[in-house]
């Protein structure tokens, strides 16, 4: 496989990003972070790209931030993206994570900056960090409560004890449970299905999606239509509705 820290593919309108880093666990240094960063640019500014989906080589997701790089001064945060150059600022487009293994701490925190999670039975996901008396300062504090029930979140934060894909799927942090060595296949699975989508339609989708928490219920009709309504009225919503009449497959053009 080559040495690159983080290598892409693409699959007809899917991105596949793989974290390259199997012999350190895909720790996150500087080099993989700046990686991750550069794929969800080019994830997001190519037209032809609809979705993503991230994963890592070897026998896990990631086991988060590579300590060793850090003592000797590597900062691995990528300018707005933040850590891993994706917890503060993730992809535009729909992102789907693949686990394999593990994902602990930080490598569950990037699992957490994706949209959709994809694990095999068999991988353990957690946040440590309280074990270490350290805090998990990239996002899980902020997204666990959104995906799961505080008293849930809470558990998983304060114990820092790892859970089961099969736990994960029960409280509805992971979408999809497969046999071990097939997250891969079943999140591009899952991400050809949406990549079949209208792309203006997706785009504003997730973004109504996550906005909407800050609004109040006058607000989400007025912020929803402020977003929905160049859709609404763009070349692909009529040809959408033309091919649905015709029985054929849409053709997008995203506008």
């Amino acid at each position: 496989m080559p040495d690159e820290p983080v290598l892409t593919e693409r699959r007809d309108a899917v991105l596949l990003i793989t974290l390259n880093r199997p012999d350190a666990r895909n720790a996150v240094n500087t080099a993989l972070a700046e990686g991750i960063a550069s794929a969800l640019d080019t994830l997001d500014a190519d037209d032809d790209l609809s979705v993503g989906v991230l994963t890592g080589a070897g026998k896990g997701f990631s086991a988060g931030m590579d300590l060793k790089a850090f003592v000797t001064g590597e900062r691995p945060w990528v300018g707005d993206r933040g850590f891993a150059g994706i917890v503060q600022r993730s992809a535009r487009k729909p992102l789907i994570a693949a686990v394999e293994g593990f994902a602990m701490a930080g490598g569950l925190e990037i699992a957490l900056a994706c949209d959709l999670i994809v694990a095999s039975r068999e991988a353990r996901l957690g946040i440590p960090e309280v074990k270490r008396s350290l805090v998990a300062a990239a996002g899980a504090l902020r997204r666990l409560p959104q995906r799961v029930p505080l008293n849930v979140a809470m558990e998983l934060a304060l114990t820092g004890d790892p859970i089961s894909a099969e736990r994960g799927y029960e409280i509805g942090l992971v979408n999809r449970v497969t046999e071990p060595g097939g997250a891969v296949d079943a999140a591009l699975e899952l991400a050809t299905a949406i990549a079949r989508n209208g792309p203006l339609a997706l785009d504003a989708t997730k973004d109504v999606l996550y906005r909407q928490a800050d609004w109040d219920e006058e607000a989400f009709w007025r912020e929803q239509g402020t977003i929905v309504e160049p859709v609404l009225t763009s070349e692909d919503a009529r040809e959408g509705a033309v091919a649905f009449s015709e029985k054929r497959d849409p053709v997008w053009k995203g506008r």
